[in-house]
């Protein structure tokens, strides 16, 4: 075995250690991704490409939410190490989702934005969500109904309704994001969150909420008195 192998399975058990001693929460960022990628290149010195995805995408986070065609750009990034990043969004998605399943939504109102940001702040393209929810506003279904182009949505009231009563919910939260990075809603938005109020209302359902997400933060129709 050459001291090359040997110095960098040395290093892959140091921080392995590091990691699951006391306080190895708190590695640094480049240390985490070093960790991921060990599944993906089970050989070599996986540091620099940690370090070159981390100066590449401005942040962890910015990492794990990259477009598997950007993250393919960098040297040595394969569909192994793309798997290796994708499944701790996945993963994370799933954790946050599982808090507010099985619960009323609007009493884990901050985990469940947790997950929507997680799962469409980041998003380049437009995306219409829909929460439906039962007569104790616990998590029947969590659905994206359309998803559109950079800056615009297509949306059919008539589609939510009908999937509404499939689901037998008794109401809905309506999502969508906005990948410019405001969260404020167009005269659109408003408009359209008003016709599907009109419909849902015709047959008993209550549209809870209409939040807009992005990547600077939410807006709440019912907070602004829009609902």
């Amino acid at each position: 075995m050459s001291d090359d192998t040997l110095h960098f399975l040395g290093h892959r058990q140091r921080l392995r250690e590091r990691f699951l001693n006391p306080g190895g929460e708190h590695l640094p960022d480049y240390e985490l991704l070093e960790l991921i990628l060990f599944s993906a290149k089970p050989r070599g010195d996986v540091k620099p490409l940690a370090k070159r995805l981390l100066k590449q995408f401005g942040s962890f986070d910015a990492v794990i939410h990259a477009d598997p065609a950007e993250l393919k750009k960098i040297d040595e990034v394969g569909d192994a190490a793309i798997a290796a990043l994708k499944v701790i969004k996945v993963a994370t998605e799933r954790l946050l989702k599982s808090t507010v399943s099985d619960k009323p939504v609007i009493q884990s109102w901050t985990a469940l934005m947790d997950y929507c940001r997680l799962a469409m702040g980041k998003n380049k393209i437009e995306q219409f969500r829909v929460l439906f929810l039962d007569n104790r506003h616990r998590l029947i279904a969590d659905e994206v109904l359309q998803q559109g182009t950079i800056d615009h949505t297509p949306v059919y009231p008539r589609e939510i309704i009908k999937r509404a009563l499939e689901h037998h919910a008794a109401s809905l939260i309506l999502l969508h994001n906005h990948p410019s990075g405001d969260p404020t809603p167009s005269k659109a938005d408003i408009d359209m969150t008003a016709r599907i109020v009109e419909a849902a209302t015709a047959i008993n359902i209550q549209v809870h909420d209409h939040v807009i997400i992005s990547e600077s933060g939410t807006y709440s129709f019912r907070s602004y008195g829009l609902l």
